[in-house]
């Protein structure tokens, strides 16, 4: 064999080698460096939520996540609607006007929100951050008045929110329930997360 074989054996062996070791280190590199990349749950925790309200009957809630926290959606009932006139003057802050937190334009009225229909609030208490109890039906419960229009009770220390989630006087939490940032993107499609067009 002569050199110039040798040579070119040992090159080829070097190149060979090299590419192996190559695909090596990227095989290796590629999972190491995914892990530094958000998980889609953690990507889906800050990120806007959409929901499709058209399966909700009225007097029905249902429950979805954002950002890590319950946001409800209730679908109240014309009778729903007209109990808040009742209840205007048994609760703290009828039309979110306190700043406390920051709340929408369009929840500073008394239903609190963009359709009188459609109630999205954050399912965490004001007082300790427990998760309040859907009490929705009206009329005498245990724990409740006897004049009791339908809308939340927080188990921890019992402070009461009507069915647009304001908070009843002489109660331990000192706010309305939060409501997020949210649109409509038609008439059965909400977006939670986002209130503004692109």
């Amino acid at each position: 064999m002569s050199d110039q074989q040798v040579d070119q054996a040992k090159r080829t062996w070097l190149i060979a080698s090299g590419c192996a070791g190559g695909v090596g280190v990227i095989a290796t590199a590629v999972p190491f460096v995914s892990t530094f990349t958000p998980s889609e749950r953690a990507k889906a925790a800050g990120a806007p939520v959409e929901v499709d309200v058209s399966g909700i009957k009225p007097g029905e809630k249902i429950t979805v996540e954002w950002r890590g926290k319950p946001v409800w959606i209730v679908r109240r009932t014309p009778e729903m609607i007209a109990s808040l006139k009742k209840t205007d003057p048994q609760v703290v802050d009828p039309n979110s006007e306190r700043t406390a937190y920051p709340i929408p334009d369009y929840a500073k009225n008394e239903h609190r929100s963009i359709k009188p229909e459609y109630l999205v609030v954050l399912g965490i208490c004001t007082h300790l951050g427990c998760s309040p109890s859907d009490k929705l039906q009206a009329g005498p419960q245990p724990s409740l008045p006897d004049d009791w229009q339908g809308g939340f009770l927080c188990p921890c220390h019992g402070s009461t929110f009507d069915i647009a989630g304001r908070v009843f006087k002489n109660k331990p939490a000192p706010d309305n329930l939060e409501v997020p940032p949210h649109m409509f993107l038609s008439d059965t499609k909400l977006i939670i997360g986002e209130d503004k067009k692109a």
